[in-house]
């Protein structure tokens, strides 16, 4: 990998960091965050850092990329934590939904029984 190739990457990785940062703290705080557009970013990012380390070996890789690689992969990490969390709530607010639903649907008031019983008009 020639220097330029190594600047490109370290670039890159800061470019995923603040990405993967922001996504973080979005989740967590805006409820009308486009995560579909972030997941658009984050492909576009994983695309450009791997051309970038294409035919690099771990040996290879100066310290300062493998730390900012650290760095990354624990940022991932809380990522991942996060997005689970937000898609476990989610879960539990649709099925929250769903049981309402059911609920008012059983409740008697559309049963057959209640139609048969009606007087005719």
């Amino acid at each position: 990998m020639n220097q330029h190739g190594g600047a490109s990457a370290l670039a890159i990785m800061r470019r995923i960091e603040e990405t993967i940062d922001a996504e973080t703290a979005a989740i967590r705080n805006d409820p009308a965050f486009d995560l579909k557009a972030s997941n658009a970013r984050k492909s576009r990012h994983l695309y450009e850092l791997t051309r970038a380390l294409k035919g690099a070996n771990e040996a290879g890789l100066a310290s300062a990329h493998r730390d900012a690689l650290i760095r990354l992969r624990d940022k991932l990490a809380d990522n991942e934590a996060t997005i689970r969390a937000h898609m476990g709530a989610v879960n539990e607010v649709a099925d929250l939904l769903q049981d309402a639903i059911q609920r008012a649907q059983t409740d008697g008031t559309y049963s057959q029984h209640e139609f048969g019983q009606a007087a005719p008009a």
